[in-house]
């Protein structure tokens, strides 16, 4: 039988157990941080604001604003990071508009003209644009030759030295990019979509394009963005055909060097916005729920220094 003594302490114990228990349940779970790191948005074609000859969208119809923020909200996503379709020109007007309309959950990757080191004149400033953090280059087409030709030179060691991070693509080129990072260690460069094109995609080469991916994580400046993977899938939702590519990438950089993105434009009709969320959060099962915090969003918002 407790004493008096003894009966007080556990009634005070468990009291204090219970108050405990209370203050736990009632503080709510802490909200993931949810950040695409690639959306592309743009404008009907008019008179005073043309797309680029010869271009063409993703979409038959525009991918505005007013139709992305209610797909973010219903599915849950925190933040976008705007990269400016090939159709708008170098111009950023209508991705600041976006900034401007809802501080805080748009940011910009920019677009340069790569042929005029003129540009360069710019980068002191860069970042001082509203909403822009970065630049966003594609090296297709004839663009391909300027990493061969000389014409890329003059933009690492300017990029690097005003701190710009950069997200980049290639048509097959990526190994050119291990002499990029190593003469440049300061340079951040981040592969888009696991390193694959279209062009890879319709060629059958993803296998070459992620083996080509994975070999750049030795560098520390180099991470990749897990981005477009309905794309490439030959399967529905989830997309399992996919994991052992997703699982190599983040075997190799780790789950702050590996951003989840959608390109959503670039498969519409794959996935629904939230199925793409759910495919990193709960169908990929070699990811912790710590990894999954740096993936689906911390780490992009880390690299970029995204405030």
């Amino acid at each position: 039988m407790l004493s008096r003594r003894n009966f007080l302490i556990s009634a005070i114990g468990l009291a204090l157990v219970s108050q405990g228990s209370q203050r736990a349940a009632a503080q709510p779970a802490k909200k993931r941080l949810i950040v695409d790191s690639q959306v592309h948005l743009w404008k009907a074609s008019t008179p005073d604001r043309p797309w680029v000859p010869g271009s063409r969208p993703q979409l038959p119809e525009p991918f505005t604003i007013e139709r992305l923020v209610p797909m973010m909200d219903g599915a849950g996503v925190d933040r976008v990071v705007i990269v400016p379709p090939s159709l708008e020109g170098d111009r950023l007007d209508y991705a600041q508009e976006a900034v401007k309309r809802y501080p805080g959950r748009f940011a910009i990757m920019g677009r340069i003209a790569l042929n005029d080191p003129g540009t360069a004149r710019r980068f002191p400033t860069w970042r001082e644009q509203p909403g822009v953090l970065g630049i966003r280059l594609y090296f297709a087409g004839e663009q391909a030759a300027w990493l061969t030709d000389g014409t890329a030179d003059w933009f690492w060691p300017a990029a690097e030295k005003a701190g710009i991070p950069v997200m980049f693509l290639t048509t097959g080129q990526t190994p050119l990019f291990a002499r990029i990072a190593e003469r440049h260690p300061q340079l951040i460069l981040i592969i888009d979509h696991m390193g694959v094109s279209p062009d890879a995609y319709r060629n059958k080469m993803l296998p070459t394009a992620i083996d080509q991916a994975v070999a750049l994580a030795k560098y520390p400046n180099v991470s990749v963005k897990l981005s477009s993977v309905p794309l490439f899938s030959s399967e529905p939702y989830p997309f399992r055909d996919m994991t052992p590519y997703i699982r190599r990438l983040f075997d190799a950089y780790g789950p702050r060097r590996c951003y989840w993105g959608t390109d959503i434009t670039n498969s519409f009709a794959k996935a629904s916005y939230r199925q793409r969320v759910t495919h990193f959060t709960e169908e990929l099962d070699f990811l912790s729920e710590d990894d999954k915090d740096w993936v689906m969003g911390r780490a992009i918002v880390e690299r970029l220094r995204w405030a």
